[in-house]
Parts: structure tokens; C-alpha cells; sequence
């Protein structure tokens, strides 16, 4: 019997960084997201194909089940990284499913499996925590868990591949076994969203990377400090949800651009390359890459794409 998952991409609007640190955010699933389709068949291997959002194979692999052990693979993308990498990748998360529910891939028959995007694996909506939701669902394993256990990362993404609403995300614990964390679907569909845009930066942002970034930066800054930051920034989240004007959100923006560039130590998107548009530009995520939210009006188009950035997305085009 065929089985199907499909997870949603995700976005964070706001609390970026500080979320790992128990700060309140505000994140939303997107249109665009990941599916896993499971075949069995008789061979005793795990055949392993990965599309793009254009029907293009991009990678392949071939595991011995139940020992899983690679056999070959292939790889083609302009990601970094090579064949082997992307293996080691998926064989870690498909061990880590292992141990946590150690029935999973140990029947004697074996699977094909192809999973598909269904947007460009540049954006940095979801790629990985896509594929760790669809695996964990196949796996009957925690999805939390099994992130945690293979990538650094709040979870906020697991959350939104889950969700079908806009949420807020909170981490209380992550070791706790009864309430690790705070997920609230909430609503946030606004009178404004025909001003609201997300454009994509022409370069996709290691998240890894940002968040080891920040935990360098954020040990330079007094405890006190960095706490006072998080409670500011959950107060923020909770006006942005609740804020009725543009007027007022572009209010809530800046101050939280400047919340955030006083931890991190990077100026805010807008002073670096938006210093002249007429609306406010919030960056999303980890700072450098992938999506900004722009507020803005029919005119915000043209400025971004007179600037180079082509990617633009109305909010009702992106958001679920």
C-alpha cells in the first residue's frame, strides 16, 4: 500500500534568534511545502529519489535494509555540499528515527521512496524540517525529537509543517517530558494584507549557521540583558498579531529590527539596502538570506525588482 505525508513550509515572523531562548514568536505555514511518498517493494533496500519543484531529480540513494548501509547515490543541485554529504544527512535522520521507534525499516521487504518540493529549494521555506515532519509521521516518531536530535533548530518549523493557522511558538523546555513547548494556532489575517509582501533575497541563509552566530554573540551580552530583550520581544509578537494599522505595525518592525541588530550585531535589512523605500522591511529567519517582509503598497514591486530582488510575493500568495 502507497502512503503519502505532506508537510507545510514555514516562515518566522517575528522573535528570530531569541526564540531558542524561550521568547514568544509568531510563525505561519506557507502554500508551498514537502510530500514523502512511501512504495513497499520485495528487494530489501531503501530506494530513495528527491525532486524539485520542477519535476527534476536531484538526488538518489540506495540504503541495504534492515542494516542501512549505503549502497550508491547521486547528486544534482546548486546547493553546496555533494552526494555523500546529503547521504550522511539522511542516513543520521533515518537512524535517529531508528532509536526512537525501533520497528521502523526492519520488515523484510524494502521501500522506494520520492519526496518533492513544491517550491524552489532555494527560498529556505522548509527543505529539512519538511522532510523531518514526513519522516517522523512514517516513522510514528516525535517530530520534535527527532529534530533535536539531528539539527540544531527552535522547532518552530516542525510546528508550522503541522499547522494549517498562523501560531505562536514558545520553548518552555525542550528536556521536559510534559511540556517542552507552547504551540497556540492563532488568527492573524489582517484588513492590511493587500500591503504586506514577501521578497526573496537572492540568496538562501544557513540557519545553522545564524544560530551559531547568535549563541556567540548573545554570550558577550550580560544574562539580565538578553532576558530583557526576550520578554521585550514576546510583548512584540503579541502586538503583532493583535495590531489593527499598518501605521502601527510598521512601528512594531522597527522596534524589533532594532531589538534583534543589538544582539546579533547586524544592521537591519533596510538600512543596509532598502535605506530609500517608503515602507518598512522586517527581516525573517536568520538574518542575510531568504525572505523579508516588506509593508508597502501596489508601488512596492516595482521598487524591489528596480533594486534586483524579482521574487515577490503578495502575503495571500504565500501564506496558507
Amino acid at each position: 500500500m502507497v502512503e503519502k505525508y505532506y508537510s507545510n513550509g514555514k516562515l518566522l515572523l517575528t522573535a528570530e534568534y531569541v526564540v531558542l531562548d524561550g521568547a514568544k514568536s509568531l510563525a505561519i505555514p506557507t502554500k508551498f511545502g514537502q510530500d514523502l511518498i512511501v512504495e513497499p517493494i520485495k528487494e530489501p533496500q531503501l530506494v530513495w529519489n528527491s525532486y524539485t519543484n520542477t519535476g527534476e531529480c536531484w538526488f538518489q540513494a540506495i540504503f541495504d535494509l534492515p542494516k542501512l548501509r549505503l549502497i550508491s547515490t547521486t547528486y544534482n543541485s546548486d546547493k553546496e555540499g555533494s552526494a555523500e554529504f546529503i547521504a550522511e544527512t539522511l542516513y543520521n535522520i533515518l537512524q535517529e528515527a531508528q532509536k526512537l521507534n525501533p520497528s521502523f525499516l526492519s520488515a523484510k521487504h524494502g521501500f522506494v521512496v520520492k519526496t518533492n518540493l513544491t517550491f524552489p529549494q532555494k527560498w529556505g521555506l522548509g527543505s529539512s524540517s519538511t522532510l523531518i515532519n514526513n519522516i517522523a509521521m512514517w516513522a510514528e516518531v516525535n517530530p520534535f525529537t527527532l529534530l533535536w536530535h539531528t539539527f540544531s533548530g527552535s522547532g518552530y518549523d516542525i510546528a508550522c509543517a503541522q499547522h494549517n493557522t498562523p501560531i505562536t511558538y514558545q520553548i518552555v523546555d525542550k528536556y521536559s517530558q510534559s511540556k517542552p513547548l507552547v504551540v497556540e494556532e492563532v488568527k492573524w489575517s489582517q484588513n492590511f494584507e493587500d500591503e504586506l509582501f514577501f521578497i526573496y533575497l537572492n540568496q538562501k541563509q544557513n540557519s545553522r549557521e545564524g544560530i551559531k552566530r547568535y549563541k556567540e554573540y548573545k554570550e558577550k551580552i550580560p544574562l539580565s540583558e538578553v532576558q530583557t530583550k526576550i520578554n521585550q520581544i514576546s510583548t512584540l509578537s503579541e502586538q503583532f498579531i493583535k495590531t489593527n494599522t499598518i501605521n502601527d505595525l510598521d512601528k512594531i518592525i522597527v522596534e524589533h529590527e532594532q531589538i534583534i541588530s543589538s544582539i546579533i550585531k547586524i544592521n537591519p535589512i533596510k538600512s543596509l539596502l532598502f535605506k530609500d523605500y517608503f515602507g518598512q522591511v522586517k527581516s525573517l529567519g536568520a538574518w542575510g538570506g531568504d525572505f523579508v517582509l516588506a509593508t508597502g503598497n501596489e508601488d512596492t514591486p516595482a521598487y524591489f525588482k528596480q533594486k534586483g530582488f524579482d521574487t515577490i510575493l503578495p502575503y495571500k500568495k504565500m501564506i496558507l
